[in-house]
């Protein structure tokens, strides 16, 4: 147990803390969206900045006595100017990706503009027009989707769709989607109908950073991300931007928005963001593209279907309509067996996302803590040894068993470090 005032305070919650990290020990993570936070990151979080009310920005406070606020958040802003050159504002006060990206809406649309994006159940995400989110609310979304028979992007359908249509903004960016993103073309495609182009990175920051994915910046007018998924940073996020649409995002995050920011969670960032803008940092992309690779490759050759036939960055889908089960089912028969992924929708998915076909796996969280290529072949081995024992109970016991042992022989950023 890493924090004894907790334990003195409140044993409730310690020991709900203390089964959390007993669980990232014993756990093999391949959630896609999930990663560890360095012991560094976890320390800012937790700082006495979060005792501090600083609504506005460095300089321009509502409150006095926000000096160190003020340099922490400017520090935060200059590290990610840093690591994604050629950015010319940062804004790091959003909370989540969720914020983020309706900040980028308020900077630019109108209730009811057009807005196009990749459909929820091929890879999009909740806030890129979803009717259950904000955003399918407030605004007319229409979608492209994947091709049916490569299952990857189609830029000359969505060239098409976009001259027919003619939205105001385009999205690109993805939550489910294993291939690599021609930011470039959706450049263009937004020029020809002088559309806003929105670029929602937060699954592959850090592969951008670390140089293992193209950068969106100079090709999209604002580029969003979150900062704990391959960033490895605190929960929050980030939005940038040229510097002719600094004030634009500013204001829409503030007062727009949100009010006060989370200091403690701002500082954080800027440890992150230090992080990242090392020659480790960089080795670590590249492992996590390579990991997922691997793990596609042996997962095919064990005879599971993966869709579009492979990955280029950190997650992949795995289709598991062959093994007849669901999604959901898999998700649960591999937590059983401590391997901790997520159902997901595949392209033209005939089960509702409650369901699913199939199952997300993602290599952030394993590379993290060192795991290199051979060690996928065995996570498969795991994985296939699990989805086979679906209904035997002492089958996933005793493989449970072996997982728990494999896991706690690599050591968890934030605990370990």
């Amino acid at each position: 147990m890493l924090m004894p005032s907790i334990t003195n305070t409140d044993p409730e919650v310690a020991a709900i803390i203390g089964a959390e990290e007993r669980r990232l020990r014993e756990d093999v993570v391949l959630i896609a969206s999930e990663n560890y936070a360095s012991r560094a990151v976890l320390d800012a979080t937790g700082s006495v900045l979060t005792n501090k009310y600083a609504e506005g920005y460095p300089g321009r406070r509502y409150y006095s006595g926000t000096e160190n606020v003020d340099a922490v958040e400017s520090l935060a802003i200059a590290r990610a100017k840093q690591i994604f050159p050629g950015i010319d504002h940062a804004n790091v006060q959003p909370h989540s990706g969720s914020q983020a990206n309706m900040a980028a809406y308020f900077a630019f649309l109108k209730p009811g503009d057009r807005v196009m994006s990749l459909s929820l159940d091929h890879g999009g995400h909740l806030t890129h027009g979803s009717s259950v989110s904000f955003s399918g609310r407030l605004y007319e979304f229409v979608h492209y989707t994947l091709d049916e028979a490569s299952e990857t992007l189609d830029y000359d359908s969505i060239e098409r769709q976009v001259k027919q249509l003619r939205p105001r903004m385009i999205i690109s960016g993805f939550t489910a989607y294993p291939r690599r993103v021609d930011f470039g073309r959706f450049r263009g495609i937004s020029n020809e109908v002088g559309a806003i182009h929105i670029a929602d990175i937060s699954h592959i920051a850090g592969l951008v950073v670390g140089g293992a994915h193209e950068s969106p910046v100079g090709l999209a007018d604002v580029v969003t991300t979150t900062t704990h998924k391959t960033l490895r940073g605190p929960r929050g996020a980030v939005i940038m931007s040229s510097a002719a649409n600094a004030r634009r995002i500013d204001s829409a995050v503030f007062p727009r928005m949100q009010g006060g920011p989370m200091g403690h969670t701002i500082a954080a960032k800027a440890v992150a963001f230090q992080e990242a803008s090392t020659g480790a940092f960089r080795d670590y992309a590249r492992r996590v593209v390579v990991n997922a690779s691997r793990l596609a490759e042996s997962l095919e050759a064990a005879g599971l279907r993966i869709v579009s036939g492979g990955t280029d960055n950190h997650l992949l889908l795995v289709d598991i309509r062959g093994l007849g089960m669901s999604g959901s089912e898999a998700e649960s028969v591999l937590r059983s067996a401590g391997l901790v992924a997520n159902k997901n929708q595949i392209p033209f998915d005939p089960l509702p996302p409650t369901v699913a076909s199939g199952v997300r796996l993602g290599t952030s969280a394993i590379t993290s803590r060192g795991m290199v290529a051979k060690d996928m072949d065995r996570i498969v081995e795991f994985i296939v040894e699990a989805l086979y024992a679906h209904g035997d109970s002492a089958a996933l016991s005793r493989l449970r068993a072996k997982v728990r042992a494999f896991a706690s022989g690599f050591p968890v950023p934030g605990l370990d470090d």
